[in-house]
């Protein structure tokens, strides 16, 4: 199952190629910031399913404002989509998932480096979110549950192309100049959802071409 916010079109597509394949697959429209709708799903993916083993928590925002003219309305979005709904996600999953099972956030390096103006918030959240894991980790633990977070850097996404206005000043902080890909992000997330994983838990793996080097 996957969540998806306005991207029907590239979501069908998703939904497609995996049927193609021979695979089970869910897709369900809800938008992170509204909890009811993050809860629900968790539970409809249960009742398609049966149960389940992995969550991955991998929306996100990123709002970069000088601190000066940064809104209330802004801020409580960032926390909403980046803090708060891994939060309800995590919390509804732990009351369904069996024994054994991975929890895994997106968090991002800018959590422990910010090199430029404006991502206070940003890098915040990613904080919070780091922190969370750790209690996770603890909470979770007695039940063989790990809960780990990817701190990726720089990547190429719709939110941060590789041929965005940031990437040329991001490029120069790295020691590998150039931009992460999707599937090399996704591989640590695989890694960590993996029995080759069982001993790893609370932790954030950064994976971020140098970036913090």
């Amino acid at each position: 199952m996957f969540t998806y916010a306005n991207s029907k079109p590239q979501a069908d597509e998703l939904v497609s190629g995996i049927q193609k394949d021979g695979g089970r697959v869910l897709a369900i429209r809800a938008d992170s910031a509204d909890a009811a709708a993050t809860r629900n799903a968790v539970v409809e993916t249960v009742k398609a399913f049966g149960g389940f083993d992995i969550l991955v928590n991998n929306a996100g925002i990123a709002v970069v404002q000088p601190i000066e003219s940064f809104s209330l309305e802004e801020f409580d979005r960032t926390f909403a989509i980046n803090v708060r709904a891994v939060f309800v996600a995590s919390q509804e999953a732990a009351r369904r998932m069996k024994d054994g099972g991975w929890i895994i956030a997106i968090g991002s390096v800018n959590a422990d480096r910010m090199p430029f103006s404006g991502g206070s918030v940003y890098a915040m959240s990613k904080a919070a979110v780091a922190g969370l894991t750790r209690g996770l980790a603890r909470d979770l633990g007695p039940r063989g549950i790990t809960v780990n977070c990817v701190q990726p850097g720089p990547v190429d996404t719709d939110m941060n192309p590789d041929e965005g206005e940031f990437a040329d000043g991001l490029k120069k902080l790295m020691a590998l100049p150039r931009y992460g890909r999707a599937d090399e992000i996704a591989g640590m997330v695989a890694y960590l959802a993996s029995p080759e994983a069982a001993f790893v838990t609370g932790v954030c793996l950064t994976i971020d071409g140098g970036f913090a080097a």
